[in-house]
């Protein structure tokens, strides 16, 4: 889940500075008030007297600078001096005269200035299009500029943090890809082997199946096809039957994967994939069991994802997307399913043999949506759903994405959320054994690392494809994912290998420390509503501290290093 920055500005290495400790100035408010009459004529007037440039009606395109010419429009986070809200008159002034620009309907650059009193002479004024704001008129701010009036920018306040957008991908465990297409040796031949994909039990045809083959595994070399309405795949091979090192089929829904290794495949073999019932064995039936009707009843939980439902197993209290140009009260699934899945394992509120029970299924949830669809999310719609889910009041909230490098835009959301009685638990990343990506490496986040256990799931099912050593010295059949990410930074670790949960549509089988980070959060849920003291405490802090530590208590050493496991599972 690498973070993609732009070439035109360093990665940046900078720890988030803590969003308390500054104080108001006496007499702030009434100097702001009058700032912001100012500022409004003022940035009034720079948006009519501006340079008119063509009318922008969508975030421009994001690229390289090439030769000389001015650099591209980018999009940048502009940030106060510390945490997500301005403190200092001097600079809720500042954020206050973007807030104007943002409310004027502008649909191109425009020259943006101070009121004449905070501009010295001699300043050029950046042209900029602020695009959307966190919280109030002195909140971080969403904007459109060019690099080269980044500096300018800056000269209007020399305290702002202008922050590039950094994105972000969902920790689910994705399907394997072919990364060269089967070359055989020798004549170039090749022909088509077409395999069936079929029900375990009625032999009904399952279409949308896609179907990996690989026979270099090593290489990443093989062939891939999707099944067709006859549950018919026709991978691009040589002969009529080859050597397959590894094979994968991924259902869409209602069954689980398969994974087979040393395979010959010919034309007219038949794979046979067993549907998923109910009541489901997965490893979060069997640490959790099925969740009770008051379990996580007066918690409120958020899950910032690709959005969550409509599902008949799930209540949605509320949320919003923070997408940039999406409806914001849209907040359900964008129809990349994973929010939904993430979702039901917190709080799915089904029944067997026709549904699934989530960890918590009397929680409040809330969705927010900051995935555009097939899209990876931004550091903005990121921290602004931060934002918003602590403003709502959120005891918990669960972040299955992970990126890279320290973001000061999602750090600063996180401090904030933190000093509001909100803990926000995040999922590890599946790099392989990598180090904990970014944001569960932020000091202020929990970081979750995935196990399995054999038993749990089909034994050739492509879950069975994530068991690695070591195993545990307390039961030999517990494992920590092949993918899951590793290292100090873990604070505790979740069932996330075979998990079954609700999708748009019906049920699916998921793996990653995405799975993971709910069955804690479900978890830590059920213990917050039995301790009412905690529940309802004054939301700062000394809240989100205790809950930690509430969440820690409960935490089993499953016997493998801290590197691993943290303090061990909740349960």
């Amino acid at each position: 889940m690498a973070v993609r920055k732009f070439s035109n500005k360093k990665k940046t290495t900078k720890k988030p500075v803590e969003a308390t400790g500054i104080k108001k100035k006496s007499g702030g408010s009434k100097l702001l008030t009058g700032l912001v009459t100012k500022l409004a004529k003022a940035a009034t007037k720079a948006a009519k007297g501006g340079s008119k440039q063509p009318g922008i009606k969508k975030p421009a395109k994001q690229t390289t600078r090439k030769g000389t010419g001015p650099a591209p429009v980018q999009q940048f986070v502009i940030l106060p001096s510390h945490g997500l809200r301005a403190l200092v008159p001097v600079q809720q002034a500042f954020f206050a005269a973007l807030n104007t620009q943002l409310h004027s309907l502008q649909n191109a650059l425009v020259s943006f200035s101070m009121a004449p009193a905070f501009t010295p002479p001699g300043i050029p004024a950046p042209k900029l299009r602020v695009l959307d704001e966190i919280g109030n008129e002195t909140s971080a701010k969403l904007v459109e500029m060019s690099p080269d009036d980044i500096t300018a920018l800056r000269m209007q306040d020399p305290g702002a943090r202008v922050v590039p957008i950094v994105y972000y991908e969902t920790c689910e465990v994705p399907p394997e890809k072919i990364l060269k297409k089967f070359q055989p040796a020798g004549a170039p031949f090749s022909t088509n082997v077409v395999i069936q994909i079929v029900d375990a039990g009625s032999s009904n045809a399952i279409a949308g199946a896609k179907v990996v083959a690989f026979t270099d595994f090593a290489l990443r070399e093989g062939a891939s096809a999707v099944t067709n309405n006859s549950g018919k795949a026709s991978l691009t091979l040589s002969g009529p039957t080859i050597s397959i090192q590894r094979l994968y089929i991924y259902p869409k829904l209602g069954y689980w994967g398969l994974f087979k290794k040393n395979v010959t495949l010919q034309t007219g073999q038949i794979f046979k994939l067993d549907p998923i019932t109910f009541p489901v064995t997965d490893l979060l039936e069997v640490i959790y069991g099925a969740g009770q009707p008051g379990d996580g009843a007066g918690v409120k939980v958020a899950v910032l994802d690709t959005g969550s439902g409509p599902h008949p197993d799930l209540s949605v209290a509320g949320g919003e997307s923070t997408v940039l140009g999406d409806v914001v009260t849209d907040f359900h699934d964008n129809g990349d399913m994973h929010g939904t899945h993430v979702a039901g394992i917190i709080a799915a509120n089904g029944t067997a043999p026709t549904g699934r029970t989530g960890v918590a299924p009397g929680v409040t949830l809330f969705s927010y949506r900051v995935f555009e669809k097939g899209k990876s999310a931004t550091n903005f719609a990121i921290a602004k759903a931060i934002d918003r889910a602590a403003q709502q009041g959120c005891h918990l909230i669960n972040m299955s994405l992970g990126g890279g490098s320290p973001d000061p835009v999602i750090s600063s959301a996180i401090a904030d959320a933190r000093n509001m009685g909100c803990v926000v638990i995040v999922a590890a990343g599946n790099d392989g054994r990598q180090a904990v990506s970014f944001p569960a490496n932020d000091p202020r986040s929990i970081a979750i690392s995935a196990m399995g256990r054999k038993g749990t799931f089909p034994n050739d099912s492509v879950d069975a494809s994530n068991i690695a050593g070591p195993f545990s010295t307390i039961n030999a059949n517990d494992f920590i994912g092949s993918f899951s990410n590793i290292g100090l930074e873990i604070e505790l670790t979740g069932t996330g290998v075979g998990i079954v949960s609700t999708v748009p549509g019906g049920y699916a089988v998921m793996s990653g420390t995405s799975m993971a980070c709910p069955a804690v959060v479900g978890f830590a849920a059920r213990l917050l509503s039995g301790n009412p003291i905690i529940m309802n405490a004054v939301a700062d802090q000394a809240r989100s501290d205790a809950i930690i530590r509430l969440l820690f208590a409960s935490a089993k050493d499953l016997g493998f290093s801290s590197d691993l496991q943290g303090q061990g599972l909740p349960q």
